[in-house]
């Protein structure tokens, strides 16, 4: 029998998994507290707009893309209900929150998936495929976007850096030894652009850049270390990386080059679907697993005290 996965919240990135798991012949059925929005989604997908109770007894697994506020409840409900879940980043409004969802999915033998789509894109995998995380000792990301009238629950950190904060993470491979961060309120209730600071206990430094009230679109890493410098324009879809060896030889640094690449963008969303299923269906490693979300949620959080005044300097 084909798995049957509801969705929880219909929101912007909650109908795109609604839609897509529709078109897998895997969608259950749908919530949203929006019963006019429930019902429309509904009807684009002809699944039925159910109560959540309704719907985990309907279904093996769920998508959880409600507002963050809500992840815990929805989530430690799904659980009870034995239920592998999905859960839109940030994974929790809370580190106490995160880890009881963490711990109930482990104590349940469910699998449990973050929203980090980042790490099922092409530009990563391209970027891992370069090589560029070797002798790795400097990290510079930058994201920044216009304002756009959503995902004002949260702060910048939590909507769009939290994306770069789980590739840095993931490529340093080190715990955070100290976080320092500025930032401010420009158009909603939380800070709309911040600069993150962040030193990790092997000695590997970054700096990470987010904006949602930006004048254009930047998406950009450099990436700098023993064995060269590789910089990323994911807008751009360029990828170049100096470092010994390289295929274009430099003539002022001998036995150096450059290596160039560039990829074609996939659908990341039915990549990330596809290794929820997997994880599910073959016990294929989660690779945006509750750990990482975990660690991505406690980076932001400590980016957030620091930028409020909680703390200006956030020892680990």
């Amino acid at each position: 029998m084909p798995l049957r996965i509801g969705v929880l919240g219909t929101g912007h990135f909650g109908r795109f998994h609604a839609l897509k798991l529709a078109a897998r012949g895997l969608l259950a059925g749908l919530y949203d507290a929006d019963a006019a929005r429930a019902a429309q989604i509904a009807a684009e997908t002809g699944a039925p707009a159910l109560a959540p109770e309704t719907l985990l007894a309907a279904c093996d697994a769920v998508v959880i893309a409600v507002p963050t506020a809500h992840h815990h409840a929805l989530a430690m409900q799904a659980i009870a209900a034995g239920r592998h879940l999905f859960v839109e980043k940030p994974l929790a409004g809370s580190l106490e929150h995160g880890r009881e969802i963490l711990a109930a999915a482990r104590a349940a033998g469910l699998v449990l998936q973050v929203g980090h789509i980042e790490r099922y894109s092409a530009a990563i995998r391209t970027l891992r495929a370069s090589g560029a995380e070797a002798g790795a000792m400097s990290f510079e990301a930058t994201r920044v976007a216009p304002f756009r009238p959503r995902s004002l629950d949260v702060s910048v950190v939590l909507d769009l850096m939290i994306h770069d904060l789980d590739l840095v993470l993931s490529l340093a491979a080190s715990p955070l030894a100290e976080v320092r961060a500025s930032g401010a309120r420009i158009m909603s209730g939380h800070p709309d652009f911040a600069v993150a600071h962040l030193r990790f206990e092997s000695g590997a430094r970054a700096t990470i850049t987010a904006s949602r009230v930006s004048v254009g679109m930047e998406r950009r890493l450099r990436i700098l270390g023993t064995q060269g410098e590789t910089r990323v324009d994911f807008l751009a879809r360029s990828l170049e990386r100096l470092h010994p060896g390289g295929e274009e030889p430099v003539e002022t640094m001998p036995g150096w080059g450059i290596t160039r690449a560039t990829w074609t963008e996939h659908d990341s969303l039915e990549a990330e679907q596809a290794a929820f299923l997997a994880s599910i269906e073959a016990g294929t490693p989660v690779e945006a697993s509750g750990e990482a979300g975990l660690a991505a949620l406690d980076a932001a959080l400590r980016i957030e005290a620091a930028i409020t005044g909680l703390s200006r300097c956030v020892p680990v």
